[in-house]
């Protein structure tokens, strides 16, 4: 199994010393972060502050840990809020689980987090691979993997490449045949269009399933995050029914612990599209 790991300004100002609230950028009031971002304008989400745990700037990211009132700790990168304590797992079981129990035996696995939020790193199956994404998987044997998991940040700056047609062209070649993606796909509250795009080049470069799945994160914008799922010619893939029924019973939720939110009806409830989406994004399978 591999791992690979692809500024906040001063409290009220942005790094042209400009006020942070007014220019979208998230910040700190007296007691409270509020994630402003031109990602959602107009509205804003904000968290009681307990304490501050950590501010530092690291190669990649400004990073910020504290702990709030009503969702635990939370790490924010960038003034973006990436994980807290309360939520972590409607994100991260729906990432992980959806795609994995979709296929037969899943054995080579490469995840991007960005940051570094993935467990079980002392496993000795893991390899952890610290730098860019993009270049690691260019660089991969063709065929290599039964699946890629990409827990990317917002299509801004250098994440924008996580979004592009020829990222996920380097993500097909990757895979073996049959092989799945699942890659973070923004919000149909508020992204739409970046849905759209992302179905549309999904559907040109994977010739097996492409689908579209959602899941609560009350601590991201609008309360919704959506993944993009897919397999590469080969195996038949159907998403929307699991070929691995995990429950309380299983050996993995005895060793490690029940998982607190991912389920067999949630894992196919989740490809239930309101019919706003289901007009821009069409039929959810292919």
């Amino acid at each position: 199994m591999e791992e690979v790991i692809t500024k906040r300004p001063r409290e009220d100002e942005d790094n042209n010393g400009n006020d942070a609230a007014a220019n979208g950028i998230s910040s700190i009031i007296p007691g409270w972060f509020s994630e402003m971002s031109p990602m959602w304008p107009g509205e804003a989400h904000s968290l009681k502050i307990e304490e501050i745990l950590y501010q530092g700037k690291s190669e990649y990211q400004d990073v910020m840990v504290f702990q709030s009132a009503t969702y635990g700790k939370v790490l924010v990168l960038d003034g973006v809020i990436q994980v807290t304590q309360r939520d972590e797992c409607a994100y991260q079981e729906m990432i992980t689980h959806l795609p994995l129990c979709s296929i037969q035996n899943p054995k080579k696995v490469s995840k991007q987090f960005f940051p570094n939020l993935a467990v079980g790193f002392e496993d000795p199956r893991v390899n952890l691979h610290i730098g860019d994404g993009v270049a690691f998987l260019k660089n991969a044997p063709e065929g290599t993997y039964d699946a890629v998991i990409v827990d990317s940040s917002d299509p801004i700056g250098p994440a924008q490449e996580l979004f592009e047609k020829p990222f996920f062209e380097s993500v097909a070649r990757a895979l073996r045949p049959g092989g799945v993606v699942c890659t973070q796909a923004e919000s149909i509250w508020l992204h739409m269009h970046i849905i759209e795009a992302i179905v549309s080049n999904c559907r040109q470069v994977f010739k097996g399933s492409v689908n579209y799945a959602w899941t609560t994160v009350p601590t991201y914008p609008s309360g919704v995050i959506g993944f993009m799922l897919c397999s590469t010619e080969g195996p038949q893939v159907d998403f929307q029914h699991p070929v691995h029924k995990i429950d309380e019973s299983d050996d993995l939720n005895k060793s490690k612990g029940p998982l607190k939110f991912y389920n067999p009806e949630i894992h196919s409830a989740a490809f239930c599209l309101p019919s706003f989406a289901k007009r821009v994004i069409g039929s959810n399978t292919n």
